[in-house]
């Protein structure tokens, strides 16, 4: 669907790839974060999980970086990981000022079952879009993205 035609050849184009962009984005994450809650999860919980579990323990504040959410968002969404005992605070060995986040047992073993299972969900979305696509779609967000 064209956005309009009163501004210009670029900006219509502009335009109307920046919709594509945000209706395809919009989509692919309302289905995503479906499939997240069929773990009992909220995204911003999952992507906790996710971040802990690839990269393990690490300072809160490395985690908020790491997820682009603010210090006070990330008390609740820890706070409520804990009450599942799902992660745990640890203050630092290197520095006492710092707290580090962690997975417990059972945190760990709920990212090794469910993120291999969202992984075959996002991929089988993906597969619309063949391996060479799925390439160059990486290569132009990651461009637009570097370019802002």
């Amino acid at each position: 669907m064209k956005t309009t035609k009163k501004y210009g050849d670029k900006i219509d184009l502009a335009l109307d790839t920046w919709v594509k962009l945000a209706r395809a984005f919009s989509t692919f994450n309302k289905k995503s974060i479906e499939n997240i809650r069929s773990f009992n999860l909220t995204q911003s919980q999952f992507s906790v999980l996710e971040v802990l579990g690839h990269l393990g323990p690490m300072k809160i504040g490395d985690v908020c970086e790491k997820m682009l959410v603010s210090g006070g968002n990330m008390t609740l969404i820890l706070d409520n990981l804990e009450k599942l005992e799902l992660t745990e605070r640890v203050f630092s060995k290197e520095d006492r000022r710092a707290i580090n986040v962690k997975l417990t047992e059972k945190g760990q073993n709920l990212f090794d079952t469910i993120f291999k299972q969202h992984a075959e969900f996002v991929e089988k979305r993906m597969s619309i879009l063949n391996e060479d696509e799925q390439t160059q779609l990486g290569l132009l967000l990651k461009k637009l993205g570097k370019a802002l």
